[in-house]
């Protein structure tokens, strides 16, 4: 039988003694051999890799390429699901969006917690959720309900009536929180947030909202000119409002409630598409320029005009209280401002 207390061989020594220079990864065990001159040898790829790895994972381009695909496949992916449940028809339309955008929650939430491993990427759970969502509907009302009175007053659309139907309130209020929470977590809580980590908040504020107006050339009866309108008044207002608040949920509500004020309280198509059945019985008369043709009031120069200088007002109150990331050290400064303004 062996003696357990037995030296070890010549040459090989004690790990705990051995020192050892640079630092070593918590999650790796350096590999020592014998070389044939007897010395410990620890091959420093073995160590190095793993650090590489993560420094790799952690950059905010990375970052936002796994993002992306996160939470598009969480979107698509269960959209397919519900539309062959038959969740996507009629009144229960609702019931299927809402399935969806928890799922396209989780899975923002679950990238940011293991994957980028930061705090709540600005999607709270939380009193701060409901606030936000709430005061970000009301915004979302208020500024798209301007820009409907502008039109009118130029005589562009007129109230005939009011229905008092239900009509397709289930249907509108479903389209319009799939619209917000999807659209949102993308575009600002993925692709805004990464891009300003890397060049700072115009960079950003330029770059997703060339991509959400283009995102929108595919929509029914979408112009080139639908999609620039939507790049500069929707891209605009969605990034100020983000980043004055630096809260999703301020942004998911706004567009949720730009989207239901424009299809069932005005009876308006949303970004192309027919007219839903909605609360208000409007008829639009006029040039394209004045009505927004097909597309609907967002392709409107009125509309354009209007919703701009809100965005414009916003993103001056968010210069002005300091909430905007330089391009020069982006990464630092984006870290103070997220921490001054975690709720």
């Amino acid at each position: 039988m062996n003696d357990t207390t037995s030296t070890p061989p010549t040459g090989l020594a004690d790990r705990s003694t051995t020192p050892v220079d640079g630092p070593q990864p918590d999650i790796v065990q350096p590999i020592i051999a014998e070389t044939p001159n007897g010395q410990a040898n620890i091959r420093r790829a073995d160590i190095a890799l793993p650090g590489r790895f993560r420094r790799f994972v952690a950059h905010p381009f990375v970052l936002m390429l796994i993002g992306t695909a996160i939470v598009v496949a969480a979107w698509i992916g269960t959209s397919i699901a519900a539309h062959f449940s038959g969740l996507t028809r009629g009144p229960i339309l609702l019931i299927g969006a809402a399935i969806v955008s928890i799922v396209t929650i989780l899975a923002y939430r679950g990238f940011v917690r293991f994957v980028e491993r930061g705090g709540d990427g600005t999607l709270p759970f939380a009193s701060a959720a409901a606030s936000g969502a709430g005061y970000g509907t009301l915004a979302g009302l208020a500024i798209f309900a301007s820009a409907a009175l502008a039109v009118t007053a130029f005589g562009g659309l007129t109230v005939a009536g009011v229905s008092w139907r239900i009509g397709d309130l289930s249907q509108m209020a479903g389209i319009a929180i799939l619209a917000g929470v999807t659209e949102e977590i993308l575009f600002r809580g993925v692709l805004f947030r990464f891009i300003e980590r890397m060049g700072g908040s115009i960079v950003a504020l330029v770059i997703t909202s060339g991509l959400f107006g283009f995102a929108h050339i595919m929509n029914p009866d979408a112009t080139l000119l639908a999609a620039i309108a939507i790049t500069v008044e929707a891209g605009l207002l969605l990034a100020a409002i983000y980043m004055l608040t630096r809260n999703l949920w301020v942004a998911i509500g706004l567009h949720a409630g730009w989207n239901f004020t424009q299809g069932y309280i005005f009876s308006l198509p949303v970004s192309g598409g027919g007219a839903p059945d909605g609360l208000l019985l409007t008829q639009r008369s006029g040039p394209e320029w004045l009505t927004g043709g097909p597309f609907g009031l967002e392709a409107s120069l009125v509309t354009l005009c209007v919703t701009t200088a809100f965005g414009l007002a916003i993103l001056w109150l968010a210069v002005r209280r300091g909430r905007l990331v330089p391009m020069r050290g982006a990464r630092a400064a984006q870290d103070a401002l997220m921490a001054q303004t975690k709720l």
